[in-house]
């Protein structure tokens, strides 16, 4: 019988810390996800305009066989610079890759376009995402926050304001997976025009409000939401997501 991991966060995988930080004027921030020791990965890219860094090193022909963090940013491709500032991070606590006698530190990162939510982003000659890849790696913790923080700072939905989410389930044979999720949507998460979300299917021990599915189902519920109407539309809206498990994978 599945459960809940005792955080219900993706850090109740054993060797992960996360860290949020966040800029509220600008509208935006990173979330970094630090993986000790080094953790085995790969990627899945989806989407018409995905910005992503690092990831070719995840294919199984490649020399890399472990990443020392991943990060998630806002700033459309201005936030895959906050990958630099948690790999500067990591190189002042002695990690990386050994290559000689240097580190160099894995950092795959991706990002979602939060640049039309309002906020302030004239910052000038340099974008803000580096210093707060650093801050966001120098705060990890196994309790971090959720919702408008981090890389969710400045995420949208159709309906609801967007923003960073985490689960874990521990699995009958003990195996732990974890989920950590910035929801940029162009949709939205809820049924129609209710408070009920689309996975209350999924839903343990009242994690979502305890709403369970509309009933009766909402005549509006197959009716489309988007957050924009412009032609750009689809180049707007990104999800992105880390998820972890403490099985043995190669």
């Amino acid at each position: 019988m599945m459960r809940k991991g005792a955080r219900n966060l993706i850090t109740d995988v054993p060797g992960l810390l996360v860290g949020n930080a966040e800029d509220i004027r600008l509208k935006s921030g990173v979330t970094a996800v630090l993986c000790d020791p080094p953790a085995t990965a790969a990627v899945q890219v989806l989407g018409g305009a995905p910005g992503t860094r690092e990831t070719d090193l995840l294919a199984p022909h490649n020399t890399i066989q472990a990443v020392d963090a991943i990060v998630l940013s806002g700033g459309s491709a201005f936030g895959l610079d906050a990958a630099s500032g948690v790999q500067a991070a990591l190189r002042e606590m002695g990690r990386g890759f050994a290559v000689g006698p240097h580190r160099v530190p894995i950092v795959p990162a991706a990002i979602l376009f939060d640049l039309a939510n309002g906020g302030d982003k004239d910052w000038g000659r340099y974008a803000p995402y580096r210093d707060l890849g650093y801050q966001a790696a120098r705060a990890v913790s196994a309790d971090f926050g959720t919702g408008s923080t981090g890389a969710g700072t400045g995420a949208l939905t159709a309906t609801f304001k967007g923003g960073l989410g985490s689960a874990s389930t521990v699995l009958s044979n003990g195996i732990t997976v974890g989920a950590l999720v910035a929801v940029n949507a162009i949709g939205s998460a809820t049924v129609g025009d209710t408070r009920h979300f689309w996975a209350a299917p999924f839903e343990m021990d009242d994690e979502f409000g305890g709403l369970g599915q509309p009933t009766p189902w909402p005549q509006d519920a197959a009716a489309p939401r988007f957050k924009f109407r412009e032609r750009q539309a689809s180049a707007t809206n990104t999800t992105i997501a880390v998820i972890a498990t403490d099985a043995l994978l190669t």
